[in-house]
């Protein structure tokens, strides 16, 4: 029986224009769907564990559209609640070269945003659950999606289901003084803790030496000592810190690292020529879920979930729709994009 995944979150509208044309260009906008937690659920399915996605949509033909379009994608979608006013939007215009991408959104008074308790019997939802994954963005919606957030991680603690988060600052949706006083009080239901170069420092002021993000340099000793210290202060099970080395707009350098309190274990990096780079972190997550339900060692783990990732960048939309079997053969070193005939 496929292990059980339960993620929580805000699914929105992606618009996004086309061809790389800039906000003031563009006549039309592409649509698609996506969200931090959703894109996670989705990466867990498409590798074959059973994922469920929790949310609440509004009951209107969007809400309609957007459940149409996770079961499109193999994701339970039994325990989303219905109601309230809107479905949240975000606008993608994508960078390109030396220009960076642009986000803007528009996700105030959402139903997820709105969602109080009794939408979710989480006893009922942690039914069979193997893990749970939520990021820094849930909370950051509302201050009852945070407490949402809380009754979960309790529920989720209580019935021995393993917990990960993706800190996930976002600049736009709260300040880092509010993030800190937030997320530092759900850490202590966090087994396994994932973010980026600069979310320990946005969110818990822990920062890495050597390090120059705007510059592209990252420093691995820094990141295991930003590692070390966030164990220390939240006693994690483990921590997973992705790298990225922006070149530009089109092309990042990408790794990773995870420290299990013991040992640090680095994947190889990849070099990015990106077509979409949305959704990677989460692609990341997903993968890191899958390789570590699936019993996979700790390095095989953190090069699971590093080429995992790689492959999303090369794929437009929040989801990352690859396979297991993808993944593995770019972690066997076939990288070459030759045709397969």
């Amino acid at each position: 029986m496929a292990k059980k995944v339960v993620t929580f979150g805000e699914i929105m509208l992606r618009l996004q224009t086309p061809h790389y044309q800039r906000f003031i260009q563009a006549q039309s906008f592409e649509a698609a769907y996506g969200g931090g937690e959703a894109n996670v659920a989705v990466s867990c399915a498409n590798y074959g564990l059973e994922a469920e996605f929790v949310t609440k949509l509004p009951q209107n033909p969007l809400g309609d559209a957007c459940l149409a379009n996770l079961r499109m994608h193999n994701v339970d979608v039994s325990h989303i609640a219905r109601g309230g006013e809107r479905l949240g939007i975000y606008f993608v215009e994508k960078g390109a070269s030396q220009r960076a991408s642009q986000v803007v959104y528009d996700r105030a008074h959402s139903s997820i945003a709105t969602a109080v308790r009794t939408d979710f019997d989480w006893d009922e939802i942690f039914e069979g659950a193997d893990w749970f994954h939520f990021t820094g963005i849930s909370p950051a919606i509302s201050d009852s999606a945070a407490e949402i957030c809380r009754e979960a991680l309790k529920t989720a603690k209580k019935k021995g289901v393993t917990v990960s988060c993706d800190l996930n600052f976002r600049k736009k949706l709260w300040t880092s003084e509010k993030a800190n006083k937030v997320m530092s009080s759900l850490m202590e239901y966090v087994d396994v803790c994932i973010a980026n170069e600069e979310d320990a420092e946005k969110v818990f002021g822990i920062s890495a030496s050597g390090t120059d993000i705007t510059g592209g340099t990252l420093s691995d000793a820094g990141y295991k000592e930003v590692c070390k210290k966030l164990v220390e202060k939240f006693g994690f099970r483990s921590v997973a810190i992705t790298l990225r080395e922006s070149i530009s707009a089109s092309e990042n350098n990408w790794a990773a690292i995870l420290y299990d309190g013991k040992e640090y274990y680095k994947s190889r990096k990849y070099n990015i020529t990106i077509v979409d780079r949305v959704g990677g972190g989460d692609s990341f997550g997903g993968g890191l879920i899958y390789a570590q339900l699936s019993g996979m060692s700790m390095q095989d783990s953190i090069e699971f979930a590093v080429a995992a990732s790689c492959l999303k960048h090369s794929i437009e939309g929040d989801f990352n729709l690859v396979g297991e079997n993808e993944v593995k053969a770019l972690m066997k070193g076939d990288g070459s994009g030759r045709v397969q005939r």
